[in-house]
């Protein structure tokens, strides 16, 4: 795989509810120090301007945001209300880490927030306790079965897939993905403005080229975007969403019968069969483009063969 130097030309983001004007302003500025200072990419942006949004909404809707008029308590009353409707520990340190962010770009402008920073607290999660889920192969082979009963469009749904389960591409790259991006004779597939901001060089799987490509043939529309996976709305040809893959893969599950898989389980599932083959968490970081190692070390837990090397004996036992 071949890095070139950082790709930094991400789109902007914004919610798709209009807020009143000054949460709007305010918004727009942390955007662009998220993008421009803190280098994230687009869809964690994304996540942490919602949160921050019904935060801001709870205080200052309609009128300005005044960061002084913030109390504790306000911070403590938004938690309880987000986690009453949704109470997982996953949840609370999204909502944990958004705040924490804004606070922290109030800081670079100037205000002191460390009473608010004081009440946010994060959930125990202990690194690397559960096992990352992925499916089996009997599971991979149920989900990659021809397309053709469920699917409207099943050439595409078909084509999400394979890259989803053969490349580990996350839901925002496969939405991104463009014509210009895939090199045939070569065989490689170009990711633009990725979530390590990089471009990155992978090699195209042959299954996921013949589907593309099938696709590509008989069930595109016939259009000049760019982009691989377009959609019409109100007559106009616009690329598909990060959103809608995920539901593509999430009713391909169920129409296999995995109903309880996601998917992120698919790229999960890509690295579990090459820690299993035998690559190292290296050459499986480098394919998932993660951008520490630490990252990648979740899959160390399925590799049997050389975690019994080094497992100590059972008390008692005479090996």
């Amino acid at each position: 795989m071949n890095h070139t130097t950082p790709h930094r030309a991400t789109p902007r983001v914004w919610p798709s509810k209009k807020a009143a004007a000054p949460i709007t302003e305010e918004l727009r500025r942390y955007d662009e120090h998220l993008r421009d200072v803190r280098g994230l990419a687009a869809e964690t942006r994304r996540n942490r301007i919602r949160i921050v949004r019904w935060f801001l909404q709870q205080k200052f809707a309609g009128r300005a945001v005044e960061i002084a008029a913030l109390r504790p308590g306000d911070v403590r009353r938004f938690l309880a209300r987000q986690l009453d409707v949704h109470r997982t520990a996953s949840n609370a340190a999204k909502l944990a880490e958004a705040l924490r962010s804004y606070l922290r770009y109030r800081v670079t402008c100037g205000d002191r927030v460390g009473a608010l920073t004081a009440v946010i607290s994060s959930p125990v999660r202990w690194k690397l306790a559960t096992l990352p889920r992925a499916l089996k192969p009997d599971e991979a082979e149920r989900l990659l079965n021809p397309f053709t009963d469920g699917p409207r469009w099943p050439k595409r749904s078909y084509a999400i897939v394979r890259c989803a389960l053969d490349m580990g591409l996350r839901s925002c790259e496969i939405a991104q993905l463009k014509i210009g991006d895939i090199d045939w004779r070569d065989g490689t597939v170009t990711l633009r403005g990725t979530k390590s901001l990089r471009q990155d060089i992978l090699p195209l799987p042959m299954e996921t080229g013949q589907a593309l490509a099938d696709y590509l043939r008989h069930e595109r529309p016939a259009t000049a975007h760019p982009a691989i996976f377009v959609r019409r709305i109100a007559g106009q040809d616009q690329p598909i969403t990060s959103a809608a893959v995920q539901k593509v893969i999430k009713r391909a599950c169920r129409r296999a019968g995995l109903s309880q898989y996601s998917a992120h389980a698919l790229r999960h599932t890509l690295a579990c069969r090459l820690v299993e083959n035998g690559s190292s968490l290296k050459e499986v970081a480098d394919l998932l483009r993660h951008r520490s190692l630490n990252t990648t070390l979740i899959y160390a837990k399925l590799d049997t063969p050389k975690l019994a090397v080094v497992a100590l004996p059972w008390p008692g036992s005479t090996s």
